[in-house]
């Protein structure tokens, strides 16, 4: 048996990273057993679907390499083939028009409530006869399609949890379409699974309620029911429900905040399994070679904003200054930040080096040139800051003069790291006094680059210009 597995978003928003981990389930089950991943889009909500949201669907699936080998298929485009399965289901009688108005199933669901029983529709249209049906036909009355729904004990078993019963007296002859060609979430996706020939569908754990009224449908077509699996939930730090409160954005959103495909994918695959001992960095053919369906937990994993961070700079880290400037270049989420690698007064050299100057504070690539700014921009700043421990601002003035007249005696040919290292180290045995009002005075920070490697890149003069400035500030 080839297995084939789809993801089956709605475009209905942005995508997330809960629907984009599933997506990245079935890809990798997928792939490991040399099987199919699909690309459905579930665009029958008419009113809700947007063009934009199947493009952040693609591009997102695209940017995270999970390419699909079939798709994407919409089902807005396969409307004969529901047509045609709810036509077979109403002439085998195992389905049927409800007439029944939205004020009537509201009065007979708050009578139900009252007396205590669960809310469920009562089967008053089960009972029409074939000739009542046709004259409220005729008389265009408005109306939905429900499926029978047997009263009795549903059982399937799910690949991670055992097996899971439900009573189907609790859920009624439930809904599956508005008309012949309006299906609704529970017959189209059964269908679309049992026609694309879907033999695993993996999906979060909300989907549990969903299954038996998708298996009802496969039983009442006699179709083969495949086997599902249902991932955890993802929570957010402290427990609940995940939101953007706990850090959780769109997935182009993470790409426009400088994070790398390989820490997202990295990261979404540990929630929910783990390779084999302690490994938490991951490669996509790592994750092929170990992944086991069965190993996935069953209970709910947890969202851990700064695990994303950490994993992010982990993968920065394996990147040359080439290698960014590459997918600045060719990242359009990132285009903003070529103007970093076009400044003119710097050559490609001294531009590597402020890129590797800032990858060491940064958490994304776009948070590289957040913590180099001074390198671009005039900056300003409060002269308390050029203040080291308990000195004077005349102690910090003569240091700053020292430094100054120390450099400025530093010929070119000998304005290396190590030359300018050995002069400004014998200025004072206090180094933080040296040095701490030299950093402020070239950046402006109070934590940046070593004073040494920014000199470097800017340059003597420069740097005897913004000595100059932090001095006039203490006059």
């Amino acid at each position: 048996m080839v297995v084939r597995v789809r993801f089956a978003p709605s475009p209905t928003g942005r995508l997330h990273l809960g629907s984009i981990r599933t997506a990245l389930f079935n890809f990798v089950f997928a792939k490991s057993q040399k099987g199919v991943f699909i690309l459905r889009i579930e665009d029958t909500d008419k009113e809700r679907s947007k063009k934009e949201f199947v493009d952040d669907i693609i591009e997102s699936l695209k940017w995270l390499n999970l390419n699909p080998d079939e798709g994407p298929i919409f089902q807005s485009e396969r409307t004969e083939i529901y047509r045609k399965v709810i036509e077979e289901l109403l002439d085998k009688g195992k389905a049927y028009r409800c007439f029944c108005t939205k004020e009537e199933l509201d009065l007979k669901r708050q009578m139900q409530i009252t007396k205590g029983e669960p809310p469920r529709y009562d089967g008053t249209c089960a009972k029409l006869s074939k000739e009542e049906v046709n004259e409220k036909l005729s008389r265009n009355i408005p109306y939905v399609i429900r499926l029978k729904v047997p009263e009795q004990i549903l059982t399937f078993k799910d690949y991670l949890r055992g097996e899971i019963k439900f009573d189907l007296r609790l859920i009624g002859d439930f809904v599956i379409a508005k008309s012949e060609t309006e299906p609704l979430f529970h017959l189209a996706t059964p269908v679309d699974d049992y026609y694309q020939g879907i033999t695993y569908v993996i999906r979060g754990a909300e989907h549990i309620p969903n299954t038996p009224k998708q298996i009802l449908i496969f039983k009442a077509m006699n179709w083969k029911i495949p086997i599902y699996a249902h991932i955890p939930l993802i929570l957010g730090e402290g427990g609940g429900k995940l939101s953007k409160r706990h850090g959780a954005k769109s997935v182009l959103e993470y790409r426009k905040d400088g994070y790398l495909p390989e820490a997202i994918i990295n990261f979404l695959i540990l929630l929910g399994w783990h390779p084999k001992g302690d490994k938490e960095v991951v490669s996509m053919n790592e994750i092929i070679n170990e992944f086991k369906l069965e190993d996935v937990e069953k209970r709910p994993a947890v969202f851990n904003a700064k695990k994303l961070v950490w994993l992010n700079k982990v993968y920065m880290k394996r990147l040359s200054p080439k290698d960014i400037e590459n997918l600045i270049l060719n990242d359009p989420y990132l285009e903003d930040l070529k103007f970093y690698l076009e400044k003119t007064e710097y050559s490609r050299e001294k531009i590597y080096k402020i890129i590797e100057l800032g990858k060491e504070r940064a958490n994304t690539i776009r948070e590289i040139f957040e913590t180099v700014k001074f390198f671009y921009y005039d900056f300003d700043y409060n002269k308390e800051l050029l203040i080291w421990k308990d000195y004077t601002f005349e102690q910090i003035k003569n240091s700053l003069i020292q430094v100054k007249n120390a450099i400025e005696n530093i010929p070119e040919d000998k304005f290396n790291y190590e030359y300018i290292k050995q002069v400004l180290d014998s200025l004072s045995e206090d180094r933080g006094y040296t040095y701490w009002p030299l950093r402020v005075a070239l950046t402006g920070l109070e934590a940046s680059p070593p004073p040494i490697d920014i000199m470097l890149v800017i340059g003597k003069e420069k740097t005897l210009k913004l000595i100059e400035k932090a001095l006039e500030k203490l006059s």
